[in-house]
Protein backbone atom coordinates (compact mmCIF):
# COMPACT_ATOMS: atom_id res chain seq x y z
CA UNK A 1 0.00 0.00 0.00
CA UNK A 2 1.28 3.41 -0.88
CA UNK A 3 0.50 5.83 2.29
CA UNK A 4 1.74 9.24 3.40
CA UNK A 5 3.69 10.19 6.68
CA UNK A 6 2.89 13.28 8.42
CA UNK A 7 5.76 14.48 11.04
CA UNK A 8 5.16 17.94 12.45
CA UNK A 9 6.40 18.93 15.89
CA UNK A 10 9.18 21.26 17.82
CA UNK A 11 12.55 20.82 16.28
CA UNK A 12 14.88 19.08 17.66
CA UNK A 13 17.68 16.86 16.66
CA UNK A 14 16.93 13.01 15.78
CA UNK A 15 13.43 13.45 14.16
CA UNK A 16 14.29 12.14 10.63
CA UNK A 17 16.70 9.40 12.18
CA UNK A 18 13.90 7.78 14.47
CA UNK A 19 11.17 7.95 11.91
CA UNK A 20 13.35 6.67 9.03
CA UNK A 21 14.69 3.48 11.32
CA UNK A 22 11.30 2.72 12.68
CA UNK A 23 10.54 3.15 8.70
CA UNK A 24 13.44 0.53 8.30
CA UNK A 25 13.21 -1.53 10.51
CA UNK A 26 9.33 -2.41 9.22
CA UNK A 27 10.94 -2.85 5.71
CA UNK A 28 9.51 0.01 4.42
CA UNK A 29 10.62 1.58 1.28
CA UNK A 30 11.12 5.71 1.30
CA UNK A 31 9.88 6.70 -2.05
CA UNK A 32 10.10 10.50 -1.66
CA UNK A 33 10.52 12.82 1.53
CA UNK A 34 9.93 16.67 1.80
CA UNK A 35 11.33 18.33 5.71
CA UNK A 36 11.07 21.84 6.59
CA UNK A 37 11.88 24.21 9.72
CA UNK A 38 8.50 26.58 9.90
CA UNK A 39 9.59 28.98 12.37
CA UNK A 40 10.98 26.50 14.60
CA UNK A 41 8.36 23.82 13.97
CA UNK A 42 9.48 20.78 11.88
CA UNK A 43 7.18 19.72 9.34
CA UNK A 44 7.60 16.40 7.21
CA UNK A 45 5.74 14.48 4.65
CA UNK A 46 6.68 10.92 3.43
CA UNK A 47 5.72 8.80 0.31
CA UNK A 48 6.44 5.44 1.30
CA UNK A 49 5.53 1.97 0.04
CA UNK A 50 4.16 -0.20 3.05
CA UNK A 51 4.02 -4.04 2.03
CA UNK A 52 1.11 -5.81 2.16
CA UNK A 53 2.43 -8.31 5.07
CA UNK A 54 1.90 -5.37 7.38
CA UNK A 55 -1.14 -4.38 9.46
CA UNK A 56 -1.19 -0.87 9.15
CA UNK A 57 -3.39 -0.43 12.27
CA UNK A 58 -0.26 -1.51 14.53
CA UNK A 59 1.88 0.87 12.62
CA UNK A 60 0.03 3.58 13.41
CA UNK A 61 -0.29 2.49 16.92
CA UNK A 62 3.64 2.63 16.38
CA UNK A 63 3.81 5.83 14.76
CA UNK A 64 1.69 7.52 17.94
CA UNK A 65 4.35 6.06 20.69
CA UNK A 66 7.19 6.92 19.08
CA UNK A 67 5.53 10.33 18.00
CA UNK A 68 5.18 10.52 22.41
CA UNK A 69 8.03 9.64 23.05
CA UNK A 70 10.03 12.16 20.79
CA UNK A 71 7.32 15.16 21.33
CA UNK A 72 5.99 14.99 17.65
CA UNK A 73 2.59 14.30 16.07
CA UNK A 74 3.37 11.35 13.26
CA UNK A 75 0.04 10.50 11.35
CA UNK A 76 0.13 7.25 8.70
CA UNK A 77 -3.14 8.19 5.73
CA UNK A 78 -3.29 5.33 2.95
CA UNK A 79 -1.90 7.89 -0.27
CA UNK A 80 -5.66 7.21 -1.66
CA UNK A 81 -7.72 8.27 1.28
CA UNK A 82 -4.99 11.76 1.55
CA UNK A 83 -5.13 12.08 -2.65
CA UNK A 84 -9.41 12.23 -2.42
CA UNK A 85 -8.59 14.35 0.69
CA UNK A 86 -6.72 17.17 -0.64
CA UNK A 87 -8.56 17.01 -4.36
CA UNK A 88 -12.30 17.87 -2.51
Amino acid sequence: MKAVVSVLGEDQVGIIAKVSALLAQKQINILDVSQTIMDGNFVMMMSVMIPESIDSYQLTNEFTELGKKIGVEINLRNAKIYDTMHNL
